[in-house]
């Protein structure tokens, strides 16, 4: 049996033919490891899961990005949030949020993201009914833009 390992950088790829599966090494040093989080553990606990004022929770950082956590489930945001560092993805796991922003409030639910552009005013809101609501913020530096699908407006 022959394994095709792909690999891709800046925009190039190269596929790798082998005779052997690329997990089957002798072992690994070095320091470098798989990091596993279980978002819906009770003890990822975001002080925003039940505190209007609260704060998502920083799970992940590297250069220009950051990821959080975010659990906000009984509590609207008392205030408006406007980063100027970051482009923010929101990922919604679990639940649903609505998010009021000053181009507009929409409503999103498990399994639809929502891209807050860099100094967009916002706030989000649970949406009545309770129940818990599991997204994940990716805080992102460089400008994010849209891809897929190809001509596709925004919100679509």
């Amino acid at each position: 049996m022959e394994y095709i390992e792909k690999i891709t950088w800046e925009g190039r790829a190269l596929s790798l033919k082998r005779k052997v599966k690329p997990t089957e090494v002798s072992g690994a040093e070095g320091g470098v490891a798989l990091e596993h989080l279980r978002i819906t553990d009770p003890a990822v606990r975001p002080t925003n899961q039940d505190v209007p004022e609260g704060t998502p929770l920083r799970v992940f950082q590297a250069d220009g990005v950051g990821i959080d956590v975010s659990k906000r489930s009984t509590a609207e945001m008392t205030f408006w949030h406007r980063n100027a560092d970051y482009d923010e993805l929101i990922f919604c796991h679990q639940g649903g949020m609505i998010w009021e922003t000053e181009l507009g409030t929409l409503e999103i639910k498990a399994g639809e993201m929502l891209l807050i552009p860099r100094g967009v005013a916002h706030r989000a809101i649970p949406p009545q009914g309770g129940g818990e609501n599991i997204l994940v913020e990716l805080k992102i530096r460089p400008t994010v833009r849209k891809v897929w699908p190809a001509g596709a407006k925004d919100g679509a």
